[in-house]
C-alpha cells in the first residue's frame, strides 16, 4: 500500500512524520504561497495573476526612506511563477501581541507608523500607477472586495471616476452617480502608496515599529488613497479597531474617506437597505449644498 500524499505543497507523506520541518507554508491564496525558512528568510511564491513587483517596490522605499522594510536576498523566475528571498524583519506582527498591549503602547505604534508613511508622501508620480508604469493592483479594496481586476494606469480624475463608475452596481441611479463623482476628491499628487496597512503587515517588538513588510500591491496611488483605505476594511474586530486608530496619526482626508464608504456601499448590491441608502445620500448631499 502506497503512503498518502498530506501536503501537496511540498510532497509531505505520511511516513515522514519523523521529521520536523522548519520550513513551513505558512500562507497561501490563488497561485501565491509564503514559506518561512528557518526563523530569519522568508520566500515567496507568486504566480503571474499579481502583476507587481514587491522586490523592486521595496528597494525603492528603502532607498528613499528610513522605512523598514524585509531585506531582498534574491527575486528570480520559475516558469510564469516569480520567487523572492528575503529576510524576515525582527519581532512579531502586530497582530499577534495587539490584545496585549496598552492604549498607550496602541497609540505609540500608530503614530510611528503614520510618521513613516509621511516619507511616502514625498515620492510622487504624474499618473496613477504601478512602479513600472503599469496597472495597479489593490488587494481587494477597489471597490466589490470580490472585484480584484488591475487597473490603470490614470493621468486624471476623469479617467479614473470612468473606471470607478464602471463598478457601480448597475440599481445605482444616474443622479446619485453625478453626486458621488462631485464628491471625489482631486487626486493629485499621485503619491507612492503602501495600500494594505493592516496590522498584520506591522512588525513590532518592545513597542516599536520595526518593519512594514507586504508591498506586492504598493504603487503611485491617489494622495488621500493611503488615509482613506486604512480605515475601510473587509475585517472586523482587532484590525479594524487598528485601522480606526492610525488614522488618528496621519493627514486629514475625512472627505476622502466619506467618499470611498459611499463608493464602496454603492458597488454591492443596493437592495431594499441600499436603496434607502441612497436616498439617505441625495439628501445629505443636498443638505450640504445648501
Amino acid at each position: 500500500m502506497y503512503p498518502s500524499q498530506v501536503c501537496k505543497a511540498c510532497g509531505w507523506e505520511e511516513y515522514d512524520h519523523d521529521y520536523k520541518s522548519h520550513v513551513k507554508l505558512f500562507f497561501q491564496a490563488g497561485d501565491r504561497g509564503v514559506w518561512s525558512l528557518g526563523s530569519d528568510l522568508i520566500l515567496k511564491d507568486r504566480g503571474h495573476n499579481l502583476p507587481t513587483d514587491e522586490a523592486s517596490n521595496i528597494r525603492l522605499v528603502q532607498e528613499q526612506t528610513s522605512i523598514p522594510v524585509p531585506k531582498i536576498v534574491k527575486t528570480w523566475k520559475e516558469d510564469d511563477h516569480t520567487l523572492t528571498l528575503m529576510e524576515s524583519p525582527p519581532g512579531q506582527p502586530l497582530s499577534t501581541v495587539w490584545r496585549r498591549l496598552s492604549s498607550e503602547q496602541r497609540e505609540s505604534i500608530a503614530k510611528q507608523t503614520a510618521n513613516y508613511v509621511l516619507e511616502l508622501r514625498k515620492l510622487h508620480s504624474d499618473r496613477m500607477e504601478s512602479l513600472d508604469g503599469g496597472p495597479v493592483s489593490t488587494n481587494f479594496r477597489f471597490g466589490n472586495y470580490q472585484d480584484v481586476r488591475p487597473c490603470g494606469p490614470f493621468a486624471s480624475d476623469d479617467e479614473l471616476w470612468a473606471e470607478l463608475e464602471s463598478r457601480l452596481h448597475d440599481a445605482v441611479p444616474e443622479r446619485v452617480r453625478k453626486l458621488l463623482r462631485s464628491r471625489m476628491p482631486p487626486s493629485t499628487p499621485y503619491t507612492f502608496t503602501h495600500g494594505d496597512l493592516s496590522y498584520t503587515n506591522i512588525m513590532v517588538k518592545d513597542g516599536c515599529v520595526t518593519g512594514i513588510i507586504n508591498w506586492e500591491t504598493a504603487a503611485y496611488m491617489p494622495v488621500w488613497w493611503e488615509s482613506a483605505s486604512s480605515c475601510v476594511t473587509n475585517f472586523y474586530g482587532d484590525d479594524e479597531e487598528w485601522r480606526m486608530l492610525l488614522p488618528d496619526y496621519m493627514p486629514d482626508h475625512t472627505d476622502a474617506l466619506q467618499f470611498w464608504r459611499e463608493f464602496r456601499y454603492l458597488c454591492l448590491d443596493p437592495g431594499r437597505v441600499g436603496m434607502q441608502f441612497i436616498e439617505q445620500f441625495e439628501r445629505k448631499v443636498h443638505k450640504d449644498e445648501d
